[in-house]
């Protein structure tokens, strides 16, 4: 944990590591063990303001990975184990020792990995509306077509249109919702839209599910057409120290039920 004064305001940098630049957002007061959050697919950090808006006594981590938001575009693909090297790498540039640590959605694989590889820097691990890679269980195929391209995040009213379709819940019935979320959304770069989906193209943690030793506690909806429930069973019966709640709710529940989850996680997080 790093020392330093107390703050509510967002501070918000640009980071180098070997030439990759990670845009990176630290709100909170300072002080107690922060809380770092691994965003979904092609998802910019601003896309988190409902949550982090519900979380003004934590210190929260939040980054735009390689390609999306304001981050730099790698010229290569990467792998997750890269990714999760370089979060560590960043942490130490920001004089963090170790974190408790959200992943949602991709960010979820991102997260496991980041648990299972560097075990020393993740105390506690919250995983949302995930699973465990490519050996999950598939969700709707037509809910999954849309993912195949940034469309989603490069055309507002596409977004808004199909929103419901992709991620379940309350944007099956309220469009105004879509549209405030559409409004946060800063359109990925193609190649590292494409790169986030080669990172997770054939990553499984399914056979090391047991290594992770950190205290889990696993989210999910019922009504997820991306990631159905019963991964998150899987993952919750698989992983030694982890807990399970399923919430009524779609595939982005952290943003459409932010006070509830952001209650949840402090009663998860009580160190």
């Amino acid at each position: 944990m790093p020392a330093g004064s107390s703050t509510s305001h967002a501070r918000t940098s640009l980071v180098d590591i070997d030439g990759q630049r990670f845009r990176v957002s630290v709100r909170g007061p300072s002080g107690a063990r922060p809380l770092l959050i691994c965003n979904g697919l092609g998802a910019n950090l601003e896309v988190l303001n409902p949550l982090i808006s519900e979380l003004p006594d934590k210190e929260i981590i939040s980054f735009d990975a390689p390609g999306v938001g304001r981050s730099s575009t790698p010229l290569l693909p990467y792998r997750l184990p890269w990714l999760a090297k370089q979060i560590t790498r960043l942490l130490d540039k920001l004089g963090y020792t170790d974190v408790n640590v959200l992943g949602l959605s991709w960010g979820g694989a991102v997260a496991q990995q980041l648990a299972l590889a560097h075990p020393d820097r993740v105390n506690r691990l919250i995983l949302a509306a995930t699973g465990a890679g490519a050996f999950a269980i598939p969700g709707n195929l037509l809910a999954l077509s849309h993912l195949v391209s940034p469309l989603r995040y490069l055309i507002p009213a596409y977004l808004v249109r199909f929103a419901g379709q992709i991620y379940g819940g309350q944007f099956r019935t309220d469009k105004d919702f879509a549209r405030r979320h559409a409004s946060l959304v800063l359109p990925p770069a193609r190649l590292g839209y494409f790169w986030q989906l080669m990172a997770i193209s054939g990553w499984t943690s399914i056979h090391r599910l047991h290594d992770i030793q950190q205290p889990t506690l696993v989210l999910a909806g019922d009504d997820d057409p991306l990631v159905p429930v019963i991964n998150a069973k899987i993952l919750a019966c698989s992983i030694p120290n982890a807990e399970l709640e399923v919430m009524s709710c779609g595939h982005l529940f952290v943003l459409t039920q932010a006070a509830d989850v952001a209650d949840r996680l402090r009663i998860f997080l009580h160190d």
